[in-house]
């Protein structure tokens, strides 16, 4: 067995950080033969909840699993760890505006950065799940700057999941039939899901699911499947979103398999004309422990709108957060 990676998941004893906690323990992230120190961070408030989740990762005996930590300090729970996965994040309460939000969690993800940017190993991978998740890991890698940048990104898996399924339900082939789906920009209901460069079964999607039920449809069904799903369960996504985490983490450390196109959002560089100074979710290949934005492909008028509409929104949200990035 190799040495032990240390994972710190924020907010552990929430529905996704449960859903996450036991998967990562078993290996499924970063490979069966690598053991891992799970490190969990809750509030004192949910101390007891926690307690519980230990209680269970240890009833599981997972080979993989080396130790566990729990603590309500950030500097503790961050302390040389390799992987980060920002879960914990203030939700959106009763009369709460989206800036009185954003303005909420920027004094916990600048908090969490500055511990990350003190203690975490140098080789440190930041995901943040936690909403508005590209704009919180903006706050956290601007409060970390003895960190790469670039090591900080933000959770758009989750959409790409979606509009695989969304696209393999249409045409009825198999989701492993289904590749080259696109996550342009924010993790908001501005995001634009793209299938211009999409294949089925090796050939191009927009002819097989037709060009009307592209625009009207799938873009919608993928832009508000969370709110989809609140109306439904009446609690937000949380295996799914789980799911999605693991898989972001997996295929960065791990890489990508061969061909395959994931989205991810990261610190823009220019790249399809979005400017320095946001997260942004591009298509992207993994390997070697680095990710890779997909160069050259063509962008039609209707998608250059999409995709500046949701560039702007994130230029909102980081102007509403200024003062603390």
């Amino acid at each position: 067995m190799k040495q032990p990676l240390t994972v710190t998941i924020t907010g552990a004893a929430g529905n996704i950080g449960y859903a996450l906690a036991f998967r990562v323990a078993s290996g499924q992230m970063l490979g069966a033969d690598q053991p891992v120190n799970l490190n969990l961070l809750e509030i004192a408030a949910a101390a007891d909840a926690l307690r519980g989740v230990v209680m269970e990762l240890n009833d599981c005996a997972f080979r993989t699993l080396n130790k566990v930590t729990t603590t309500d300090d950030a500097r503790t729970a961050f302390k040389d760890c390799n992987v980060a996965m920002l879960v914990g994040a203030r939700p959106r309460g009763p009369g709460m505006e989206r800036k009185d939000l954003l303005l909420e969690n920027a004094k916990i993800f600048s908090a969490q950065g500055k511990a990350l940017d003190a203690v975490a190993s140098r080789d440190v991978r930041v995901l943040v799940v936690g909403n508005p998740a590209n704009t919180n890991a903006l706050i956290a890698q601007r409060n970390a700057p003895s960190l790469p940048p670039e090591r900080f990104t933000a959770m758009t898996r989750l959409d790409h999941n979606r509009a695989l399924a969304q696209v393999s339900e249409k045409t009825g082939a198999a989701l492993a039939k289904v590749g080259r789906v696109v996550i342009w920009g924010n993790h908001s209901a501005t995001q634009y899901p793209d299938l211009h460069h999409a294949t089925v079964d090796g050939k191009p999607a927009i002819p097989q699911v037709g060009e009307s039920w592209f625009k009207e449809t799938f873009i919608p069904t993928v832009q508000q499947r969370g709110a989809a799903v609140i109306k439904a369960r009446g609690v937000s996504s949380a295996a799914s979103a789980a799911s999605a985490a693991l898989d972001h983490v997996h295929d960065w450390v791990l890489g990508t398999r061969d061909g395959e196109w994931v989205s991810m959002a990261v610190p823009s560089d220019g790249s399809y004309g979005i400017p320095e100074g946001v997260i942004y979710s591009y298509p992207m290949t993994c390997g070697g422990g680095k990710y890779r934005i997909i160069p050259g492909l063509s962008v039609n008028d209707f998608s250059r709108e999409r995709m500046q509409a949701t560039y702007r929104e994130l230029c909102e949200e980081r102007d509403g957060v200024k003062d603390l990035i």
